[in-house]
């Protein structure tokens, strides 16, 4: 009876195609558009990971507080006083960076320029493709040595960057011996690509190259992520006592840990992609009452049909039924349409980070269903509640 039913609530929806398209156009849209926000939401939630995936969730970075890198105090001579104090600070390296060229033959890179210490590349998780690495000695010995980016060294040795190793080029006027080249990354680390960058030993850096032009930065591992915060706490306190600094004094710092970053940033993916689904939302929600409308039509219409159904011994529940499938499948039909649009439409929008998306087709198509159940039941249940004489007297 049930197969029966499903039959012809079909051929009235077919029977009535004008009708059926416009009232089905709406969820269609609304589908559509809540696929390709998902899509694009969770296309900006994987390139946040992407970008913060060299800083682990324990990382701390300190900075010279804004407009103050001139006269900042912050230093490598903090990484030991840190370390040697800190009962929640487990690892730490300074950095300086700034942005030059790099030269080899005729070939000229511009991009950034980062003095480390040797444990730079472990902190920032950074992998040799080819060479190796500076060791401490030759960071104390300002040796004249360069691990190039995977960017750099593919265009200054034609498209095989680990021909560079063993190579000489010239890094701000220096010349710098290549040990080592990077694996490509992909990502960045604050204002930094790594792929971009020519790593120096620190002292080469400040002292040789960069000179008054560099930034200086601070990175620190807290022991786990879950001391994290009381990690920040005390790393407050003790630059403040190795730049000694009063109680009254503002600090000469700011202290920034890689969850918050991920998170601020992933709150702000999560507002713009909540208020856009809404809009899709209320689309759907409109289509809804439009396939209400419809239905009250369709039941006025037919209100001899439902007389003559129930004469011929339909119960109340096989009417409610009819109705309501003749809803539920406008509004599936629709949303299946609209999913094969949403995602048609998806790869159009890789120039806004959108991606294809399980999870925006079965919210869209599992909503539209909804919105049919829930717009389709008020007119189905009318209709079954008719009154057989006065249905069948109707004209």
């Amino acid at each position: 009876m049930k197969y029966e039913l499903l039959i012809m609530a079909a051929k009235s929806l077919k029977a009535n195609g004008a009708r059926t398209a416009l009232s089905m156009l709406g969820i269609v849209i609304g589908v559509a558009t809540v696929i390709a926000v998902v899509g694009i939401g969770v296309g900006a939630k994987q390139a946040i990971e992407e970008q913060y995936k060299n800083l682990s969730v324990n990382t701390l970075m300190v900075m010279p507080t804004r407009g103050n890198a001139a006269s900042t105090r912050v230093s490598e001579e903090d990484v030991p006083f840190v370390l040697g104090n800190s009962t929640l600070i487990e690892k730490g390296t300074a950095m300086v960076m700034g942005n030059d060229t790099v030269t080899y033959a005729k070939e000229e890179v511009s991009g950034s320029v980062v003095g480390g210490q040797a444990s730079v590349f472990e902190l920032l998780n950074l992998k040799l493709l080819g060479g190796r690495t500076f060791t401490e000695a030759e960071v104390s010995a300002r040796g004249n040595l360069v691990v190039l980016g995977y960017t750099v060294a593919e265009s200054l040795f034609d498209d095989v960057p680990v021909d560079g190793v063993g190579q000489f080029v010239t890094v701000g006027g220096r010349k710098m011996e290549v040990i080592g080249v990077l694996e490509e990354n992909g990502s960045s680390v604050g204002p930094m690509t790594p792929d971009d960058t020519a790593y120096l030993p620190y002292s080469t850096a400040e002292s040789r190259v960069l000179g008054t032009k560099a930034q200086k930065l601070l990175m620190f591992h807290a022991q786990s992520p879950d001391v994290v915060m009381l990690a920040q706490d005390e790393l407050t306190q003790l630059l403040r006592e190795n730049h000694r600094l009063r109680d009254s004094v503002a600090d000469d710092f700011r202290i920034m840990d890689a969850g918050s970053m991920v998170s601020s940033a992933t709150e702000s993916t999560d507002t713009m992609s909540f208020l856009l689904t809404s809009v899709a939302i209320i689309v759907l929600l409109v289509s809804g009452i439009g396939i209400m409308n419809v239905m009250f039509v369709t039941v006025a219409e037919r209100t001899k049909e439902i007389g003559i159904m129930k004469a011929i011994g339909a119960q109340r529940q096989d009417i409610l039924l009819q109705f309501l499938l003749e809803a539920v499948v406008l509004s599936m039909v629709g949303g299946l349409l609209g999913v094969a649009l949403g995602y048609s439409v998806l790869p159009f929008l890789g120039d806004y980070g959108a991606v294809i998306s399980a999870e925006g087709g079965l919210l869209g198509f599992g909503f539209s269903v909804v919105v049919g159940i829930v717009f389709g039941f008020i007119p189905a249940l009318k209709a079954s509640r008719l009154d057989p004489v006065d249905a069948l007297r109707s004209e």
